[in-house]
């Protein structure tokens, strides 16, 4: 049988055990580690000092024995614990993992993960996590671009941006285009509400009660927006929004018209129309180059504030909410403020075309 280590004490040590083991700003594992040390000197046993300080009777034998080897030193801090022996990124072994998370990929995926790149080099993913957040790497994201290759791009950019930064005397800049397939989906179950500490929720199923196109022209000067909900978007329906912009614009000003390069807007009964009705003037923004047209701001904003996340049991409500919509933002409309030069966005596009010509070579 194994007999715990005599503990004898001094009458310093003791008063200053005695202290500690009573003090009240002292950290309660402090005086309990005393008390200890205190129930030892007078012959307790280990099991019977546990019992009394409730802890296990291999601690009490522990903090018996570091006294007797620190003293009361000891008692005032916790031994270092082991652990992993932290690893040391070299500058080359950092160059060597953005090397090969920039020009590389796993057998079995697109990109590589902390996990996955860790074991292919033998460290910790926490390792790879560190050295990606200092080079700016983010694997797992992809962002989507488009050039455009329409011949004319720079000349319709042109045109499309001075209209935005010096628009004509006498005249309204309407940006319009259609926003189609808008889908009336109703939720199989109703969602829980948001509460403190937790989103919102919705089913992730619902049932489709139809499809509805919304026709939209975004006044440039004021924010203003002239709308139309359509089932369909052909040229029938595009000629009827532009006889809706006719009545609902003042007759002494020159329409000017933003649009983009889908077929219902150069239909030939499309270009009929326009040639009896001169004050529309047309802009057609560069294939691929749906950003250069400033409505689609404003279908970003219906969508993400009022479409998206609803619940709609017919098209007639989806068109019901729309038209709420257009309503509420015309009682208060702010205009969108095109900031950007022609000159900078050519800048731009051809820096990326230069980039993209490097990356197929």
């Amino acid at each position: 049988m194994r007999i715990a280590p005599k503990i004898e004490l001094d009458a310093a040590v003791q008063r200053e055990l005695t202290a500690l083991a009573r003090r009240g700003r002292v950290e309660a594992r402090v005086q309990q580690r005393a008390k200890i040390v205190l129930l030892a000197a007078e012959g307790w046993q280990n099991k019977d000092i546990a019992a009394e300080v409730d802890l296990d009777r291999r601690q009490v034998a522990l903090w018996r024995q570091r006294f007797l080897e620190g003293g009361v030193e000891a008692l005032m801090h916790d031994a270092p614990r082991p652990g992993r022996t932290p690893s040391v990124t070299t500058a080359e072994f950092e160059s060597s993992i953005v090397d090969m998370t920039l020009h590389e990929k796993p057998i079995a995926a697109t990109h590589w993960s902390t996990r996955t790149l860790a074991a292919q080099l033998g460290v910790g993913p926490t390792t790879i996590r560190r050295v990606w957040k200092r080079n700016g790497l983010k694997p797992h994201r992809q962002s989507t671009f488009k050039l455009s290759r329409d011949p004319r791009f720079e000349d319709k950019l042109l045109d499309v941006v001075g209209l935005y930064l010096n628009p004509p005397e006498r005249a309204l800049v309407l940006s319009c285009d259609e926003k189609s397939q808008i889908q009336a989906l109703n939720r199989t179950q109703p969602g829980l509400p948001m509460k403190k500490g937790r989103a919102g929720t919705v089913t992730h199923d619902y049932k489709r009660h139809g499809t509805t196109t919304l026709f939209a022209a975004l006044n440039t000067l004021d924010g203003t927006v002239i709308s139309m909900c359509q089932p369909q978007h052909r040229h029938a329906e595009w000629l009827q929004f532009l006889r809706l912009i006719q009545r609902k614009t003042p007759k002494h000003l020159q329409l000017h018209l933003i649009v983009d390069n889908y077929g219902t807007h150069t239909h030939p009964d499309v270009q009929a129309w326009l040639a009896k009705h001169p004050r529309f003037v047309m802009h057609f923004t560069p294939t691929s180059a749906s950003w250069l047209n400033m409505v689609e701001r404003f279908f970003r904003d219906i969508s993400e504030n009022r479409i998206r996340r609803d619940s709609f049991t017919s098209v007639a409500e989806l068109e019901f909410a729309i038209d709420l919509y257009v309503a509420h933002h015309n009682a208060n409309p702010k205009p969108f403020i095109w900031t950007k030069s022609a000159t900078d966005i050519l800048a731009k596009v051809t820096r990326a075309k230069a980039a993209l010509a490097r990356s197929t070579r």
